[in-house]
């Protein structure tokens, strides 16, 4: 199983809010840090609030390739329905050279939808505008002249997209929640499939992916290229009890805040204990207990080839977040790698 961090790019850690320059610096030190702890993969989302850094994913994840070596790049995940496909895969093609064949997208629909205001789409075109802009990014990925149409985006004529990325064909996931219909569409694309499982039990997704599998499956292709990779809020300390002593009261703050603005029900702790249990969707945790987890999940999902923790906003320090990576690298992975060996 591939290990590693997707990040928002939060501003915001322990009892106070850094500036947004000292902010970015440490982002880049986390994930300098992983690159040097073993973990396979770093991964920034897209927001467009003012608590996150992340509306430029590519420029975060160039700046890090710069200073990293071998962990893999990747957007978590890119809005491609308020982007233009043609400039999402130079920008990520042009991150792949920088990387030297290290960089990876995850796209999705966005569940937070300030995007579409903002970039003049309307939200009853959710759907649509994902299908279409999907089917124009793999088709680029796939030609170097593209001819095209269809209905939200001026059409190409045999027009040439550059730069290539330095990988034959540029990796790309599609990030999906809980909809049916997008498990069906990564299956039947053959696309790797990227679950995010922020609440309740993760097992609840297995019929889910069953139906990606099944989807891919009635489209030709074979199981191992059937990916899947499981994305939940989740962090590591030295013990059980530390790790929920520091990820509970900037968790419970922050979903709270998130409630507010979707309909949910405040954070109790009771819900967070239930969640942390062993079938719950957080993966947080002392070494023993968050391996144990992983491998517990990967096994209710019928088998999981990547693991992203969402961890840098639960109102954690730099320093804790920074001891979190190095635990994952020295215990987490080595726990589970050989348990599956």
């Amino acid at each position: 199983m591939e290990i590693g961090i997707d990040s928002f790019a939060s501003a915001m850690y322990g009892s106070h809010t850094l500036s947004s320059v000292d902010a970015m610096e440490q982002l880049l030190e986390r994930i300098v840090r992983a690159d040097e702890a073993g973990l396979a993969i770093y991964g920034i989302g897209e927001h467009h609030k003012k608590e996150f850094l992340d509306s430029a994913p590519a420029v975060i994840l160039a700046a890090a390739a710069a200073r990293t070596k071998n962990i893999r790049l990747a957007s978590a995940v890119a809005v491609l329905s308020t982007s233009d496909p043609v400039r999402v895969y130079q920008q990520f093609a042009t991150l792949d050279l920088i990387a030297k064949g290290r960089a990876e997208l995850v796209v999705g629909r966005g569940s937070a939808v300030e995007a579409y205001p903002l970039f003049g789409y309307n939200l009853n075109d959710y759907d649509a505008l994902f299908e279409e802009k999907l089917g124009l990014l793999l088709q680029i990925r796939e030609q170097e002249f593209v001819t095209w149409s269809g209905k939200f985006r001026p059409a190409l004529e045999n027009q040439p997209v550059y730069p290539r990325s330095v990988q034959e064909k540029l990796p790309v996931w599609l990030g999906v929640g809980g909809t049916p219909a997008s498990f069906v569409r990564a299956g039947t694309l053959g696309l790797p499939l990227m679950v995010a499982v922020i609440g309740g039990e993760t097992a609840r997704f297995r019929p889910l992916v069953d139906l990606y599998r099944e989807a891919g499956h009635r489209a030709g292709f074979a199981p191992d290229q059937l990916t899947v990779g499981l994305h939940s809020p989740g962090y590591v300390a030295e013990s059980d009890e530390k790790a929920i002593a520091d990820y509970y009261p900037g968790y419970a703050e922050l979903w709270t805040k998130a409630g507010r603005e979707r309909g949910w029900p405040p954070v109790t702790r009771a819900g967070f204990d239930a969640m942390v249990a062993p079938k719950g969707s957080l993966i947080v945790g002392g070494p023993e207990q968050v391996a144990a987890k992983l491998l517990r999940h990967s096994e209710a999902l019928g088998g999981v080839n990547r693991f992203t923790f969402q961890m840098d906003n639960a109102g954690l320090s730099h320093e804790q977040l920074l001891r979190s990576i190095e635990l994952i690298g020295t215990e987490i992975i080595p726990r589970v790698n050989k348990t599956r060996s």
